[in-house]
């Protein structure tokens, strides 16, 4: 008779506060409910964003998001303006903010340990002003998700400097991953030329513009 293997210990709120501490006043007193002028010039620099939603029952996802540096707008002091890029159309985000609208934004810019989170609540939005100014390319995104800001506060770089992030060196670790395109045969039992798989993959991302 074999026995499921037993979970970890799960803390209560309680614990973890015990365990931690208390922050600092400092600390919580960088948060804001707006976009001030540092946070709008991050967002101009930033090419890249992760965004965090979760549907009713608190099923949550995680996405990338990335374009040219200041892809995401910011339409005033409270509101955010994101263009939603050709993907894989599975529409994860979307879903979830049908159910359940809060947003979780975390901003990076390349070489810069520090990095920008912003919390709010969001939705879906095919305004043509608002999808004009994400224009790239002749081309002009189909929805954004407009974020409507209420908290805003850098973040600080320890976790970078600890994952070695923008270290050039950290790079050789791509190496040791098979290439995309051998994994995604293997994964989905496609009777297919790894090779030929990956270098369709690289044609898609070339042909993103």
């Amino acid at each position: 008779m074999t026995h499921a293997p037993a979970r970890p210990r799960r803390m209560s709120p309680a614990e973890v506060r015990a365990r931690l501490g208390e922050p600092e006043a400092v600390i919580e007193a960088k948060i804001r409910d707006r976009i001030d002028d540092y946070f709008r010039l991050f967002i101009a620099h930033s090419p890249f964003l992760t965004l965090a939603t979760a549907d009713a029952s608190g099923r949550a996802d995680c996405s990338p998001r990335g374009d040219y540096p200041g892809f995401v707008k910011v339409l005033d002091d409270h509101t955010l303006a994101i263009p939603d890029r050709p993907g894989n159309k599975i529409a994860d985000s979307f879903r979830n903010l049908a159910e359940n609208d809060g947003v979780g934004l975390l901003f990076l810019i390349p070489g810069l340990r520090e990095m920008l989170r912003v919390n709010g609540r969001g939705y879906p939005t095919d305004e043509p002003d608002v999808l004009a100014r994400m224009r790239t390319e002749a081309r002009t995104p189909e929805l954004a998700i407009v974020v409507e800001v209420e908290q805003a506060y850098f973040h600080c770089g320890r976790a970078l400097v600890r994952s070695r992030l923008w270290d050039p060196a950290s790079q050789a670790l791509a190496e040791e991953i098979p290439p995309i395109g051998e994994i995604a045969a293997a994964q989905f039992g496609l009777d297919i030329d790894p090779e030929l798989l990956e270098r369709t993959l690289q044609d898609s991302y070339r042909k993103l513009y």
